[in-house]
Formats: C-alpha cells, sequence, structure tokens
C-alpha cells in the first residue's frame, strides 16, 4: 500500500466552514513558506466562498489572492473548489464563462479544480472539466455524498465510471454533511477501487464526531487522498486535524511521511489567526467544535441548521424548530431526493420553514423551488412528487435538457458592462458571478487609487510630476 497524501484545506474550507471565509490574505502569507516545506499533496485555498467573500467583505481582489499565493507556494499544488456550470456563484452561467473562468484560474495558479454539481448532474459539469483539462489543470470530479433509498452504494459506483469516463484525473467522495460513517466509507472505498482506475480523494468534517474514523476506514480501503484541516481550526464544523491523522498513521504501511514537528510549528501559527477570528465574532469555538448528531438523523448540514435556525428567529418561530426538521425530509421527497449541498440545501430548507409557517404545504413557493421542480438545476435523481409539482408549476413544460444549452454566450456583455471599471482580464469575471459586489469593491478600488499622496505634487502647478 502506498503512503496516503494529505489536501490541507486551512486557507478555504477550514475557514469557511468555521469562521464564515473571514481569513485574510495578510494573514496566510507569513506562514506559506512553512506550509510549502511540508510536502501535501495539494492545499486547498480558493473557490467555494472564498471568490464572494474577498470581495464582498475583505475588500480583496480575489485574483490578487491567488496570485499572492501562488508566488508564496512554489513546490505545492494548487486547489480549488468549483460548482461546476454555476461556477462561484448561484445560477448557471453561459458556457463561454465557465471556459473562460477555469482559463484564468488554471492561469493565474490552479492546479487542480474539485468540481461537484448539487444534483450529481454530470452534464452541469463537462464544460469545466474539458476546460480543466484543455488549460492543463487537474480535473477531479466530485460526487456529492448523500444518503436516500436512490443514493445506494451501487449508485455512486456507476457514478464514479461515469466520471472516469468523462477523464477526470481523480474522483472525489463529497461528504458535506458527515454523513458517511466509517464502514460505509470502507466499503464503497473498496468498491471504487475495484471498479475505476484514477485515484479516490475522500473529503468529510466532523460535524457528527465521525470524520476522524470515516477518514480512517477509507484509508483502509484504500483511499489515495484524504482532505484534512491544521488543528487550529481542524474537526468540529471542518475536515478532521490533520497532526491527528499523521500521528495515527505514522510508522503504519499508510504512513503519510509528513514531518509532525513542522505541523505543529505552523499550527502554533494559526492559533493565533484562530484567536482573531473569535475575537472579532467570526468563530464561536463552543458552536464550531460541538458534536452534532442531529445531522445523521436529519440530513441537514451544518451550514443549513444555522440558516434555518437564522429565519425561524426572524420570523419569531424559533418554538417550530423541531416541526421543520421533519418536515426537511418530506420536502426533499418532493422535490425528487436532491443531495443537501449549496443551492439545493437553501431550496429545500427554505421551503420547508415556508411550509411549517404558513399552516399550509406549499401555499408560499420561492422562485428557486419553482425553477428545481422545472428542471432548470439539471437532473433530479429521483421522480418528483407530481401532485406537489403541478401546486408549484402549473402545466409549465419541464426541461430534461441540459439547462446551459438555454444561455446563449455571454462573455461580451459582461465584457461591455465592465469595461468602465476593467483593470484587468479577470475583471470580467469577478463582475459576472457578482455583479453588484463587484462594481462596489471596483468603485473602492478605483476611489483608493485616486488619492494622491500630496508630497507627489509639483509645487509650483499642483500637478503630477511628468
Amino acid at each position: 500500500m502506498a503512503k496516503v497524501k494529505i489536501t490541507d484545506t486551512i486557507l478555504r474550507d477550514a475557514h469557511q466552514s468555521q469562521a464564515a471565509t473571514r481569513m485574510r490574505i495578510d494573514e496566510m502569507l507569513p506562514i506559506c513558506p512553512e506550509l510549502d516545506k511540508v510536502g501535501y499533496y495539494s492545499l486547498e485555498c480558493w473557490g467555494g466562498a472564498t471568490f464572494d467573500a474577498c470581495l464582498r467583505f475583505l475588500n480583496e481582489d480575489p485574483w490578487d489572492r491567488l496570485r499572492k499565493l501562488r508566488k508564496a507556494l512554489p513546490n505545492t499544488k494548487l486547489q480549488m473548489l468549483l460548482r461546476g456550470q454555476n461556477i462561484l456563484g448561484y445560477k448557471h452561467y453561459a458556457d463561454d464563462v465557465v471556459d473562460y473562468f477555469v482559463k484564468k484560474s488554471i492561469d493565474n495558479g490552479i492546479d487542480i479544480i474539485r468540481t461537484f454539481d448539487a444534483l450529481n448532474d454530470l452534464r452541469n459539469m463537462e464544460t469545466a472539466v474539458s476546460a480543466t483539462k484543455k488549460y492543463g489543470g487537474l480535473a477531479e470530479v466530485a460526487m456529492s455524498y448523500t444518503i436516500s433509498r436512490v443514493h445506494t452504494e451501487e449508485y455512486f459506483v456507476k457514478l464514479a465510471q461515469e466520471i472516469e469516463s468523462m477523464g477526470a484525473d481523480l474522483i472525489c467522495i463529497k461528504d458535506m454533511a458527515n454523513l458517511l460513517l466509517p464502514y460505509a466509507a470502507y466499503s464503497l472505498v473498496e468498491k471504487l477501487k475495484k471498479f475505476v482506475k484514477v485515484p479516490i480523494v475522500v473529503h468529510t468534517h466532523n460535524t457528527t464526531g465521525t470524520g476522524d474514523m470515516t477518514l480512517l476506514k477509507a484509508i483502509e480501503a484504500g483511499a489515495d487522498v484524504v482532505d484534512t484541516a491544521l488543528s487550529p481550526l481542524g474537526s468540529g464544523t471542518a475536515q478532521p486535524a490533520t497532526e491527528g491523522l499523521v500521528a495515527t498513521l505514522r510508522g503504519t504501511e499508510y504512513d503519510t511521511g509528513l514531518d509532525l514537528n513542522l505541523l505543529s510549528d505552523i499550527a502554533a501559527y494559526f492559533r493565533k489567526v484562530a484567536e482573531r477570528l473569535n475575537k472579532d465574532g467570526w468563530r464561536d469555538p463552543g458552536r464550531v467544535l460541538a458534536v452534532d448528531a442531529n445531522t445523521l438523523r436529519y440530513q441537514v448540514p451544518g451550514g443549513m441548521l444555522s440558516n434555518l435556525i437564522g429565519q425561524l428567529k426572524q420570523a419569531g418561530k424559533m418554538d417550530l424548530y423541531y416541526d421543520v426538521l421533519a418536515e426537511v425530509p418530506r420536502v426533499r421527497e418532493d422535490f425528487g431526493l436532491p443531495p443537501l449541498v449549496t443551492p439545493t440545501s437553501q431550496i429545500v430548507g427554505t421551503q420547508a420553514v415556508m411550509n411549517v409557517i404558513s399552516g399550509e404545504r406549499y401555499k408560499m413557493v420561492p422562485k428557486e423551488s419553482k425553477a428545481l421542480m422545472l428542471g432548470e438545476y439539471g437532473r433530479l435523481p429521483a421522480p418528483v412528487n407530481e401532485e406537489v409539482r403541478r401546486k408549484i408549476i402549473g402545466d409549465a413544460k419541464v426541461i430534461t435538457h441540459r439547462p446551459a444549452d438555454d444561455i446563449p454566450p455571454e462573455l461580451e456583455k459582461y465584457r461591455k458592462e465592465v469595461a468602465p471599471y476593467s483593470q484587468q482580464d479577470e475583471d470580467v469575471l469577478s463582475y459576472a458571478l457578482f455583479p453588484q459586489v463587484a462594481t462596489k469593491f471596483f468603485e473602492t478600488r478605483q476611489a483608493a487609487q485616486l488619492q494622491v499622496d500630496p508630497t507627489s505634487l509639483d509645487k509650483a502647478t499642483g500637478a503630477m510630476p511628468v
């Protein structure tokens, strides 16, 4: 058995899962020389919610962040998370935008693009995957893991075979809600190793307290790469802690070969970052590190739970919390059993809240529920409740083709719209994903550039020296 490889998520999913994606680039760069020495398989450092958070909350250019990380980590593969046809936004984009986004991600330093789709509809990933291959990146295609009467082990083995046929370089089991239990992980990985030839990656969280055991059993079954997070932002709602797994495997046939002393020194640095995130109110250790077995009971990921609580508090209906939790699996069944991950987790959760608060199921229906039932997000894993579908969309025609086939090329339109602000090729992509947020960011950037140091002005004329 070869050594198992580690992808560390400290620069992306760890702080996204525990601290609302609020780690800044100036907190990452000082420790990069040490991170670069570890010998990780890769560092996940971009994509997911980092793009939005950079522009919206941190006044950072996400592309600039990526370039700085690339320069600071010359010896380590950099990895990102991409939502297929959604890119990093919340709707489907035209193929030309997806293609250009992938090109620019690779141009600016990304080596591995992990692509997933909330419905596991491979048609929503094909453009991103072929672009990744075309521009020289490694295509890691993820299966959104969930449990239902259709999401059996056979379902995931068949899906993995289809993913391999797409040209994936690696296949990831993406267990976003920590529903993949240890022995199920062993069995699934063992089967995948029989039926596909590409390396298998396992990604889980530790929300239910089973993540470390899940990774260990997956490794024993032959997983090639696993995701972990350095301990200051590891475990709990994030990935299992890196140091614990490295120590567990030391001296065995799975030994990672990573230096625990070096990891310990790096962890000491990130403890200070975690303290800052605690102090600023972005990370609540009591909440993010608590084991919550409700996820296993209701299959509701941690982020979705906090959204539900927020919606109920706003409506002054926290007394209905358990009614809403019980309604979630019923809505999910009506909607064709989608895995609960962005954006389907928000759609199913919001609909469950509305059903309970209004006192009548599907009396109030958001546009996203309608779009899901119309097929605009892609192919649902199981047949929907037709009675519910009629109530939501009436006699409207359901689309069965790839949703992006209905979207004409958009890149030139976005280029024209962003022209007054554009200072680099990548600005068009920031604008395409988050038009209002990016425009505000561009305006702030321009204002900062116009603040000229008065000492550089020509004394006689007040003009800038030539």
